[in-house]
């Protein structure tokens, strides 16, 4: 996608760092190291129908390449990952009948929730709007071709294939190595966010800030008007680097991060993620004029080894994402690439297990994709701002293709590939246990459209409930900055909810629902206090609906806290508390098209 220019965590409030908490730190190294980190067993119980804490069975991939693991990454209260075994689970009385019904249950479907998955691209309003994201990328088409030395870029099919200064706009220090990188970064670190560079791995980037329009006007522009990207300098590094050497050295550009930022790189996981490059299975169509021909299973594999390789060269505690696709067809062919053999993601997993083979040590940390979903509604891709009603059925059903292995989206993917339910959570964790077991997953980019629309704030809170509950390691809306105040206030349901910084917990547990058409509901405790439980409710249909609800839970409440998020407001605004009508049991009523927080004290 197109970029613009740029301008941590207690159990319930900010905190300094992402990975700053030894425990959490921990945790995530575990999960990243265990081969159950992405299918964590099936002891705990599955969830019948609704967003409970399975997945089934699994979905199918493209010609029946691969199929998904076994549940949804469950444990029990004792034995689950990540999971507790405080005394006195209280069992939850009679609610009292509902239009649906929501079971959630402390002790079964227990795993830890990354953090990392409440990011966005290019978030430049942390204090605001943006209060709790997690972690920032600076991603997109921009960086393909961004040079670090000078901060030049080209603009790609986006702007007439143009080099130019926007990256640092008008900055006086647009000359500054580093200076478009330094802006966003020190941001998102200083208000206790990782941040996720891009490495350039395409062969060239820009050598100019001309803005003269496109680059092919000039004779010989690949000589004259870009320099190669190199993954490893072979001298030492300098934080002045030569500007007269027809070459942009990766890993001296590593060096300069740790340099402006050591204290993202201390302790056993740094701060700062590298991601290799942006979309290559478009290159030939985003970057014709550097990549005018398509990307093979044999490059693109060869260069993610050499450039991961020499990022962890320099920064072995930092993580590393690949192979950055923009889309279904490029994890199945690499957007039809000439050397196909074979559906890409098993191919680039394959490799990488065998590179780590070969090197002694883990390359490429994080399967990282790009996912927006192929639904038309109303003659519109739903990812867009289109608030028809057919878009905005479309809009709020969405996220189940992410799971759920009875719906079945009226799509390309669905209708004409796998032949039913994408389920793709379910079918990635397959390939990733078959071909690279331990291997994380993530969504860098991600938008299902209506950002001004309540159907936008749904879908969006809808995601991350799916991606905490199903153990995505991280994730990044992509946020175009412009029409999405109901987009943000979804990720808020979860990072800021009251609007100070109180936010889900850090562990998942098993929710479920009955009519999962109707309404989901997300529910999570807190590692240092099983007690603290707050779940997030959604009501996908134009009515209200009231949800008879049941917490088994360690504690008994007398109260629940409720936060409304409607098509009234793109916020989440304090509603009246609710009084349990029987232990950890109550009625709770639903406004139409709406994501609540229900906060049980």
């Amino acid at each position: 996608m197109n970029v613009r220019t740029p301008g941590a965590l207690a159990p319930q409030r900010e905190a300094p760092s992402i990975f700053g908490r030894g425990g959490r730190s921990r945790a995530l190294l575990a999960l990243l190291a265990s081969t159950a980190f992405l299918a964590c067993g099936d002891d705990g119980a599955a969830s019948a129908s609704g967003s409970g804490s399975g997945s089934g069975s699994g979905g199918a991939g493209a010609s029946g390449s691969g199929t998904g693991a076994s549940g949804g990454g469950t444990g029990t209260a004792s034995s689950g990952q990540g999971g507790h075994a405080p005394a006195g689970l209280v069992e939850p009385g009679d609610p009292g009948p509902g239009d649906v019904t929501f079971t959630v249950r402390a002790d079964q479907g227990v795993r830890p929730i990354s953090q990392l998955i409440y990011g966005a691209n290019w978030a430049e309003d942390l204090d605001g709007e943006q209060r709790g994201t997690t972690v920032v990328r600076m991603g997109g088409n921009r960086m393909t071709a961004y040079n670090w030395e000078n901060n030049a870029s080209n603009a790609g099919s986006d702007y007439m294939h143009q080099n130019d200064a926007h990256l640092v706009g008008n900055s006086p220090n647009g000359d500054v190595p580093g200076e478009a990188v330094r802006v966003l970064a020190e941001d998102a670190l200083t208000h206790g966010a990782a941040f996720i560079a891009t490495i350039p791995v395409c062969g060239y980037v820009a050598a100019d800030k001309d803005g003269d329009g496109d680059v092919n006007q000039t004779a010989n522009y690949l000589d004259t008007r870009f320099h190669p990207t190199i993954a490893r300098k072979g001298a030492p590094f300098s934080s002045s680097p030569d500007l007269g050497d027809d070459a942009v050295y990766q890993d001296e550009f590593v060096a300069w991060m740790k340099q402006a930022f050591p204290d993202a790189f201390r302790g056993e996981v740094a701060n700062v993620l590298f991601s290799l490059d942006n979309e290559p299975d478009l290159w030939n169509h985003t970057h014709e004029r550097i990549h005018p021909e398509p990307v093979t299973y044999a490059e693109l594999v060869d260069k993610n080894i050499e450039f991961a390789s020499a990022i962890k060269d320099v920064a072995p505690n930092a993580l590393v994402t690949g192979f950055v696709s923009y889309g279904y067809s490029g994890y199945i062919s690499l957007q039809g690439a000439p050397d196909a053999d074979g559906n890409f993601i098993e191919h680039y997993l394959d490799a990488m297990k065998a590179a780590e083979a070969s090197a002694g040590r883990r390359l490429v940390d994080v399967l990282d994709l790009h996912w927006y979903t192929e639904i038309y509604a109303n003659g519109e891709r739903i990812t867009g701002a289109d608030a028809s009603p057919e878009s905005v059925e479309a809009r709020v059903q969405a996220p189940r293709s992410l799971w759920d292995p009875t719906f079945v989206e009226d799509s390309w993917i669905a209708n004409d590939v796998v032949n039913g339910p994408i389920m793709l959570l379910p079918w990635l964790r397959g390939l990733i246990d078959a071909h690279y077991p331990g291997t994380a997953l993530g969504f860098t980019e991600y938008n299902f459209g209506g950002g001004n629309h309540i159907s936008g704030a749904i879908a969006q809170a809808d995601a991350l409930g799916v991606f905490g509950r199903e153990g995505v390691f991280v994730a990044t809306i992509w946020d175009p900055g412009d029409e999405v105040s109901m987009l943000r206030a979804g990720v808020r349901a979860f990072t800021s909810y009251d609007g100070q910084g109180a936010r889900f917990g850090d562990t998942s547990v098993h929710a479920e629902t009955s009519d999962v058409a109707k309404a989901t509901v997300y529910a999570s405790i807190d590692e240092a206090d099983p007690s603290r439980m707050v779940l997030v409710a959604i009501n996908k249909t134009t009515a209200p609906l009231t949800a008879a609800v049941t917490l088994a839970a360690y504690g008994t409440y007398a109260a629940v806290d409720v936060w409304q998020l409607t098509a009234a407001e793109a916020d989440l605004v304090a509603a009246a508390p609710i009084t349990p009508g029987a232990t950890n049991a109550f009625t709770y009523a639903m406004p139409a098209h709406s994501v609540s927080v229900l906060v049980p004290r």
